[in-house]
């Protein structure tokens, strides 16, 4: 199973008080960076990954959680991400807290095993509806408790928000996960496309982006921001290439820095938990 580690020499466990904790757990990895507020620098992130084509059970995260030494820890701040493709978003003046069921089931099956969740969100107004799996949720809840989690697409749309500013034309998002995709897409201030699609192979995400170009208007001249689990020269990249004109990486954005360490990984694969901390 891969395993990442990055640290700091700075970090200390025993000053965890003086850091937020920023954990994402799915059913492909569970991840945590570490920031230190004191020094506003990001000083350690560790990650497991199931192997390609594989799950994480979730006996192996509560093992990952229970066994690591900073995962017990306190902490000023611990915000946690629980990422899911099965979400709506929903106005934020239309929101009724007591029909998020309802306003789920309007684009998806609620599945056995499955709970229904919702963040708000502030630009755009809204609300987002999704879904986790019931026991990763209940576990999650059990081991942090009193942390409201977070979808992925809240810390996604919070880091847009701030890098759009000033832009013209349109700003556009390309998010990559294992087995989805969030694709959004803003217009000025105003939000013309946000949806998520479920993919096999890197045609399926061509198909996905060209034919909402076609749909909205947008011409392939256009600049896609580039997130997630992708890196330049690779299979998807080379793919787009022959399409779109312009890629570009998503680079973290907020008052904070990075340790030398993190030199050794690609930012923008985990621009959700480096945005999270500043995410409310």
């Amino acid at each position: 199973m891969p395993f990442i580690e990055l640290f700091d020499e700075t970090l200390d466990i025993n000053s965890t008080e003086n850091y937020d904790l920023s954990l994402q757990a799915g059913t492909d990895a569970l991840t945590f960076c570490i920031l230190d507020t004191i020094r506003n620098k990001y000083v350690m992130l560790r990650s497991w990954e199931a192997e390609e084509g594989n799950f994480l059970k979730i006996t192996d995260t509560e093992e990952f959680i229970s066994k690591d030494d900073f995962l017990g820890r306190q902490y000023r701040k611990i915000n946690i991400i629980l990422p899911s493709g099965k979400l709506t978003l929903v106005p934020g003046p239309l929101f009724d807290p007591g029909k998020k069921d309802e306003y789920f089931s309007f684009n998806h099956k609620i599945e056995e095993g499955e709970v229904i969740l919702s963040n708000r969100n502030a630009d755009p107004d809204s609300y987002l509806v999704f879904s986790v799996p019931a026991s990763l949720y209940t576990l999650i809840s059990g081991r942090f408790p009193g942390t409201l989690p977070y979808n992925h697409t809240k810390p996604l749309l919070h880091h847009i928000s701030h890098e759009r500013k000033g832009t013209e034309g349109n700003y556009i998002h390309l998010h990559i996960e294992r087995d989805y995709i969030n694709l959004i897409i803003f217009s000025g201030d105003t939000l013309k496309f946000c949806n998520s699609f479920t993919y096999r192979s890197i045609s399926d995400i061509l198909y996905y982006v060209l034919n909402t170009f076609r749909s909205l208007g947008i011409k392939q001249e256009e600049t896609i921001i580039l997130s997630g689990i992708t890196e330049k020269y690779d299979e998807l990249s080379t793919a787009f290439s022959s399409y779109i004109r312009k890629l570009k990486y998503a680079t973290p954005a907020g008052r904070f820095t990075f340790s030398y360490v993190f030199n050794e990984t690609v930012l923008h694969r985990y621009i959700n938990l480096f945005t999270a901390a500043t995410c409310e």
